[in-house]
This record gives structure tokens, C-alpha cells and sequence, in this order.
């Protein structure tokens, strides 16, 4: 499991304080906010799904948002999913499905489907003695008959196996699975647990051994996966949760020729990926209660032979067509240094200095004109306007 995986809501301390510190962010709101009731509270819980791209130069707050925004999506009561290109193969939609999967605890999602089942039954979960099955709890009341259990199956096949937007065998396992909560139909744990791997990509499962549950799926691949995705975030839906909310970071990984890299993308790899993400654009639609963020530095962009336009299916389908004066919060490529640019001015980073150096008592504030100078050099410098704040205050320091 990932460092991201681990710690799905927040990423890692250090990362997030390299990045971006947290006192400086208050021009990102401008934009966080602007997404928390747009989307988060309306679109996406709505049933509309949406891909957004976040880019920037190093230090202008792109690591920093996705952790804003994942906890505002928690707040929200969406599944969370976070993980970086360093750790995750991006060529292959499937190993992001898994990962995807693995940190969505599907269990908990259908332990919140079996609920609905008991209510749409006429019964209470919460008056069914903790750690009993919902089978037992009607046998004990002289009500586990026949006519109760054929009800059960009948719920079963309502939730899952007549829902369109569910994948027949994704449909079917889940079916089986919720059964098992309840107690009926009753399936072994060790099916269970061949179910479960399934999901999750085991290839160590022969699919002979599920054929004999009378289950006949195929393994997930990087061509079904995206359907395996839109069931995922259905179930994550009738387990009562807001949506999916999915933050992929460091993709600017692909073109990079580091040798110390974990992960090296080749070109047909890096083209794969590419190919990967228009798929996945074309078939948003299709999807419901889903958010996808890529953030990557703007090298991927600037980097005409390996960047993002050297795939131009994709580049015509993430380009702004439409670029006004004033910063366009449904864009989806939000480009930070363009936001930092209007949203901090002098007097803002003189404020935020001030505020940072109430908290740290042995640095000074900035003044207005170190502030002039920092928006001066993020117009031309390789760094955005936080990490220029951080520096800045740091010389200031080191002169006193």
C-alpha cells in the first residue's frame, strides 16, 4: 500500500509543508471554496461526474489543494482516494482502478446496502442485536420462512442485479457479498474471500475456482476497467456516501529522465497514459457521483515533444478554448500561478507574513516592498508566490 493509500485524506506532513504552508493558502480559497459548493455539495452529489486538471510551477500550491480538497470531500462524506503517479502505473487504467479500489473499503459500503435491504423489509438495523445476522435476528422471531427469504433475494436482485449502471459480475459478487452480511443466501468464507480478491486484481485467482460459485466473470483489464470504476462509484452511492473523490498527483512524472525515479515512464508508456486519460475524458458522462483531480508542474505542458500536446487527442480535449482576464473557476485547467497571480497582491502576502510570523516567533514579517518583489519575480521565476513567501521570510531571518 502507498504512503497515499495510508493516509487517504492527508498526505504526508512534510510533503504538504514543502509545498505549500498552510497560513499562506488563504488565495486558494478564493478557489476551494469555489469547488466545495459547486461541486462537492451540489454537482457531483447530484449524480454529475467531472475531470479537473491543477497545474503550476514548483511551490505554487498544487500538493497543498489536493489536501484542501480531500478534506473537504471527507467532510462532505464522499470516499476519498489519493495517490501519486510515483507510486501507481498511469498507463494502465486498471492498476488505478485497484488502487482506487483498495482504499474505498467496499465492505463498508455494502454493510450500508444491507441496511437499506432491512429497511426496505420493514425493519430497524439498530434493533438487531450487535454482531447477529439479519437472517438470525428473523429466525429468532419466528420469521426466517421461506416467503422471507425469497423477499431477501428479491431486494438483492433490485439493489444490484437490475441497476444498469453496475457491471453484471461486479453486480453479482457485490449481491453475494451483501448476502453474506445478512447471512442469506449463505456463502463460505473462503468464497467470500475469492470474491473480494477478484475485485481487487488478485491474478493469483483462477477463475475456474469462482466458474464453480456459478460466477463467470472475466479478469479486469485495462479495457473494462473504467466500467468497473462507474460500479464502484454506484456502490459507494447506494452505501448512502456523497460520491468518489479521486486525487492524482505528480504526473509530470511522465516525461521526466531521472534515474532515481521509482517508476519510468517510456514513450509508449507516457503515450498509453495519455491515451488513458482521453478515454477516461470521453466516458466521464457515463459515470455518476465521480471527481477526478490530475495535478502535475507545467513542464508536462511547456514540454512540447513529451508534454500533453504531443498528444493532441488528449491536449484538444483539456485545452482552455476561452482564456478572459479574470480567473475562470469552472475552467477545468486551473492553472495556480494564473489564480496566485490575481489573488495575491502585495498587500496579501504582506498579511499572510505577518500572520506567519505571529506563529513563529523567530522570524520577521515582510514588507511591502519585499512583497512587490516576490510578485515580480513569480511573473518570470521558475517558483509560484508561496514558495517565494517562504524563502523570502527566510532571508529575512537569516539578515536579522
Amino acid at each position: 500500500m502507498t504512503e497515499y493509500a495510508e493516509n487517504a485524506v492527508m498526505p504526508p506532513a512534510e510533503e504538504a509543508e514543502t509545498e505549500f504552508p498552510e497560513e499562506s493558502g488563504r488565495g486558494v480559497r478564493f478557489l476551494t471554496d469555489f469547488w466545495e459548493e459547486k461541486y462537492l455539495m451540489e454537482y457531483i452529489r447530484d449524480g454529475g461526474s467531472k475531470i479537473k486538471f491543477v497545474t503550476g510551477r514548483k511551490g505554487s500550491g498544487k500538493t497543498w489543494f489536493l489536501q484542501q480538497m480531500a478534506a473537504l470531500a471527507h467532510k462532505h462524506d464522499y470516499k476519498i482516494a489519493r495517490f501519486s503517479a510515483r507510486d501507481v502505473w498511469m498507463h494502465d487504467f486498471s492498476e488505478i482502478y485497484f488502487e482506487i479500489f483498495r482504499q474505498c473499503d467496499i465492505m463498508d459500503c455494502l454493510v450500508a446496502a444491507s441496511r437499506h435491504l432491512i429497511a426496505e423489509m420493514g425493519f430497524d438495523h439498530r434493533e438487531i442485536p450487535e454482531g447477529m445476522r439479519f437472517i438470525d435476528y428473523l429466525s429468532q422471531n419466528g420469521m426466517g420462512d421461506a416467503l422471507t427469504k425469497r423477499e431477501i433475494r428479491m431486494q438483492l436482485k433490485q439493489i444490484f442485479l437490475d441497476n444498469p449502471l453496475l457491471d453484471n459480475n461486479f453486480a453479482l459478487a457485490c449481491s453475494m457479498l451483501t448476502g453474506s452480511i445478512l447471512g442469506y443466501p449463505v456463502l463460505e468464507e473462503q468464497n467470500r474471500q475469492l470474491l473480494l480478491s477478484w475485485l481487487e486484481g488478485d491474478r493469483t485467482v483462477k477463475l475456474s475456482q469462482l466458474r464453480a460459485m456459478g460466477f463467470y466473470p472475466s479478469r479486469i483489464t485495462k479495457y473494462n476497467a473504467r466500467h468497473m470504476l462507474r460500479s464502484l462509484a454506484e456502490i459507494i452511492r447506494i452505501g448512502g456516501h456523497s460520491g468518489l473523490f479521486i486525487t492524482v498527483d505528480d504526473l509530470e512524472l511522465l516525461i521526466s529522465r531521472s534515474s532515481l525515479e521509482p517508476i519510468h515512464y517510456t514513450k509508449m508508456k507516457r503515450e498509453d497514459t495519455y491515451e488513458s486519460i482521453r478515454q477516461l475524458i470521453d466516458d466521464i458522462d457515463s459515470m455518476r457521483n465521480i471527481m477526478f483531480v490530475y495535478a502535475f508542474d507545467r513542464a508536462l505542458i511547456d514540454d512540447e515533444n513529451a508534454g500533453l500536446k504531443s498528444y493532441q487527442a488528449l491536449w484538444m480535449r483539456i485545452q482552455n478554448e476561452i482564456v478572459g482576464e479574470r480567473f475562470n473557476r469552472f475552467a477545468d485547467m486551473v492553472d495556480m500561478d494564473r489564480l496566485a497571480a490575481q489573488e495575491y497582491t502585495p498587500e496579501v502576502i504582506v498579511s499572510i507574513s505577518e500572520n506567519l510570523a505571529g506563529r513563529q516567533k523567530d522570524i520577521a514579517p515582510l514588507d511591502l516592498a519585499r512583497a512587490e518583489e516576490i510578485v515580480r519575480q513569480a511573473r518570470t521565476g521558475a517558483v509560484g508566490i508561496p514558495q517565494l513567501i517562504r524563502t523570502a521570510m527566510q532571508e529575512v531571518k537569516d539578515d536579522v
